[in-house]
Formats: structure tokens, sequence, C-alpha cells
């Protein structure tokens, strides 16, 4: 199991060390956030890790829908149940929710096509800020705080016509950004192909915090630090 790196179980129970944490975001999802760097002031695990071990424990549903609750620290452990209904949640052990689960329709447990499925929804989503988020911002002539950015995961849902495949892409066909104050909230909408054929759609959904007037320096200034965290990866 390629995930297998990236994670410690004993029964039930899940926890991911800040250095697998780190190791996945930028190893597999291409993610350079620094709140997923080991001794990270705010570090918490990425949203796609705890995406990814849901699938890899319960296998692939034509329906799914991810909403995340709370931010993981180093080593918490999480409880992942045992038996599952149609809609269920992964806990720690005080019971604090940190991903609420639902799915629906027929389940895949072919290993080859949930790890195609994982390491392609997590590389689109680990070029977001970059490709999708810091464009959009500008087009709204707003920015986070370059001092603290941070921009929280919220959902993902995704619906599948078919589960008759073993690759599959993803493509972006929308982008929205709603402004309230300080917040942002950014919705994306794509689409899952196999070969040319069209298997299912998604949407993700992500909140900017902090907003402020859009300045071209500091934004610039933040596209070039995240690439050059990239570069000396």
């Amino acid at each position: 199991m390629f995930l297998s790196p990236y994670f410690s179980k004993q029964n039930q129970s899940v926890s991911v060390s800040a250095q697998q944490a780190s190791d996945f975001a930028k190893k597999i999802a291409q993610d350079f956030n620094p709140i997923h760097d080991v001794g990270a002031k705010r570090f918490c695990v990425p949203g796609d890790l705890l995406f990814a071990l849901v699938l890899t424990q319960y296998g692939l549903s034509q329906s799914m829908k991810f909403s995340f609750e709370g931010m993981v620290g180093d080593g918490v452990e999480l409880q992942f149940p045992e038996q599952v209904a149609a809609d269920f949640a992964v806990c720690d052990s005080r019971e604090k929710t940190y991903l609420k689960v639902s799915r629906e329709g027929d389940v895949s447990r072919c290993d080859a096509q949930t790890e195609s499925f994982i390491r392609n929804y997590v590389a689109f989503s680990g070029h977001n800020f970059i490709d999708i988020l810091i464009p959009l911002m500008t087009k709204h002539q707003v920015m986070i705080n370059p001092e603290r950015p941070l921009v929280i995961y919220e959902s993902m849902s995704f619906d599948l016509t078919t589960l008759d495949f073993v690759e599959v892409n993803l493509s972006l066909v929308e982008q929205e950004l709603k402004i309230d104050g300080k917040r942002g909230d950014v919705t994306l909408h794509f689409e899952l192909h196999c070969g040319d054929k069209l298997v299912g759609t998604g949407i993700k959904t992500l909140v900017l915090s902090g907003l402020r007037p859009y300045e071209e320096a500091q934004m610039e200034q933040m596209r070039i630090a995240y690439e050059g965290r990239k570069t000396q990866f």
C-alpha cells in the first residue's frame, strides 16, 4: 500500500506524525504550504491525507462527501470506525470530530483504482495555491495575509457515473470566489475522465481568511517564496 510510510495504525486507531504529514504533502501532493512543515507553529496534517486514508480504509464509493471539521495535529490518535454506515465521522480518543464522511452507491476495493484516484486528486489539490488561488485573488484584487497565510480546506465531494475504470484524471472546469468582509469562499468544480470518457464530477471548497486589499509586490513575494520552497525541496 503506497500510503504505508505516511501513517501508523494500531487496531482502528490511526496517527500521523509531523514528519509523515510533511513527507506526504511534499512527495505525494506537491503541496508546499508551510503549515505542513515539521515544527510549524500552526502545523496540521493535510486534509488530503485524511481523504486518502478514508479511501484506503473503506474503498471508493460512487458518491462521497468529505467535510473537514478541525485541524489534526502531530500524532493525534484518530479513530476510524470498524463498522461504518452511509454517514460516519473520524474522531480522536476524546470524541473531537475532525472529518465527516457521507457515501452512497457501489463500492470499489480495487487497490490500483483507489491509488490512481488518490494520486490524481491530491496532485490536482496540491497545485491549487499557485495555479488557482493566486489568479483568483488577483482577479478580485484581494489577498490573504502574507505574514500569516491561512487557507482552510472546507469540503470535497464527487459523484461517479461508473466505477468501470482504473486510471482517472482530474481537470478544473469552473472556479468562483465569493468575498464577505475578510473571508473568501472558494468553490472549485472539476471533472474526472478516464481517457476521453467523462466518469464523474466533483466540487472542492476552501476558505481564505484575513483578506485584505491586493498588493502586487506582496503577492509576488508569496508566489516566489512558495515556488522557492518547492525548488529547494
